[in-house]
């Protein structure tokens, strides 16, 4: 493993698949994030995702981050060690969705509202209807469970999804997963 991750963190392997006797689907489910700390969140919006997609989910994590410092090969394996004992996890260098949507192609993310809204925000996307078109020619889906934003549950149907792309968009009900738990908040309680 050490020496793919070193080839990864290297650019010179678009993703390393952690986990025994794993085979990457053609079009997988994957959960995107930091993971740090791992938290019952992260594994409740998997397991969730997975029940509305019926397909096993990833996590995916990127040792590139939009808003955070490189992870360092040995920040990566210290989160691999709790990642990978509850599911499969792939490796990137893609910080963002358009980049993990061109590495994989027809792929389902699960996401929390508070992504959905980075996703959705032209703060961080110069030309989100130009994003959002390629999703739809890559066959991408973002499964979208609810969040504690802004003091209140908000989901999916609070979102302002430019319209000819709410297809892109599927819903987790609440009464499927619900978890008012953040990683922020436990690294600032902790």
């Amino acid at each position: 493993m050490n020496d793919s991750l070193q080839q990864l963190a290297l650019g010179k392997l678009p993703l390393v698949l952690v986990g025994e006797n794993e085979v990457l689907p053609v079009a997988p489910l994957l959960f995107s994030g930091s993971f740090n700390p791992l938290h019952e969140g992260h594994l409740g919006l998997l397991r969730a995702a997975e029940v509305v997609d019926r397909r096993k989910g990833f996590f995916e994590l990127s040792l590139v981050n939009v808003d955070k410092p490189p992870l360092s090969t040995e920040e990566v394996e210290r989160r691999l060690r709790h990642l990978q004992a509850v599911a499969p996890v792939v490796l990137t260098r893609a910080p963002t969705f358009i980049e993990k949507a061109e590495l994989f192609p027809g792929a389902w993310f699960a996401l929390g509202f508070d992504t959905a809204i980075r996703l959705l925000s032209r703060s961080y996307h110069t030309d989100l209807l130009g994003m959002l078109t390629r999703f739809q020619t890559l066959d991408i889906r973002f499964v979208v469970a609810g969040r504690r934003h802004e003091n209140r549950f908000q989901t999916l149907e609070e979102l302002r999804i430019p319209s000819g792309f709410e297809s892109l968009f599927i819903p987790i009900p609440e009464r499927a997963f619900r978890v008012d738990i953040s990683s922020t908040e436990l690294r600032c309680s902790g």
